[in-house]
């Protein structure tokens, strides 16, 4: 299985970069995994909602020229879906029995995803409806993912 992680904007907090080499590295006896990295719009503090629409259309543009058509793709919303891990964990397996073996999350800016991300989604989940910064979420998708891994292959992790 293939999977990459599209994100808006530069990972720079040391702390991050840490917990997301340690899942990456675990994360490799599961599957491939591949990061990309489109650059985020600048903004100013307070915006209009057009400024706003506009923004998450350019970072939109951005992230579907990462994607390929034959790659399942998931956007992290929080209006998605919100799983637990043991449905994630099905669902990834289950995508890979169906012959879907390139997955791809996607992650948005500060503003979130544009609608033609969203339309081009394959799914939606949620990690709740707290709000998070979109790096950290990085980190809390490389885990879900690994776990998901774990939980397919009955190995051992924590409930």
């Amino acid at each position: 299985m293939k999977i990459k992680i599209v994100t808006v904007g530069k990972l720079k907090e040391k702390y991050l970069v840490q917990g997301i080499n340690e899942y990456a590295k675990r994360l490799g006896a599961y599957a491939k995994l591949e990061f990309v990295e489109v650059p985020d719009e600048k903004a100013p503090e307070t915006l209009s909602e057009a400024q706003m629409l506009q923004i998450k259309e350019k970072e939109g543009q951005r992230i579907l020229a990462k994607i390929k058509d034959t790659e399942y793709v998931f956007a992290l919303a929080i209006e998605g879906t919100n799983p637990t891990s043991e449905a994630f964990a099905k669902q990834i397996d289950q995508l890979g029995i169906q012959g879907k073996s390139q997955l791809t999350f996607v992650i948005g800016g500060s503003l979130g995803l544009s609608q033609e991300v969203m339309t081009r989604s394959d799914a939606k989940i949620s990690f709740g409806k707290m709000t998070y910064p979109h790096q950290l979420m990085k980190l809390i998708l490389l885990e879900q993912i690994y776990r998901a891994y774990r939980i397919n292959t009955g190995a051992p992790y924590h409930k």
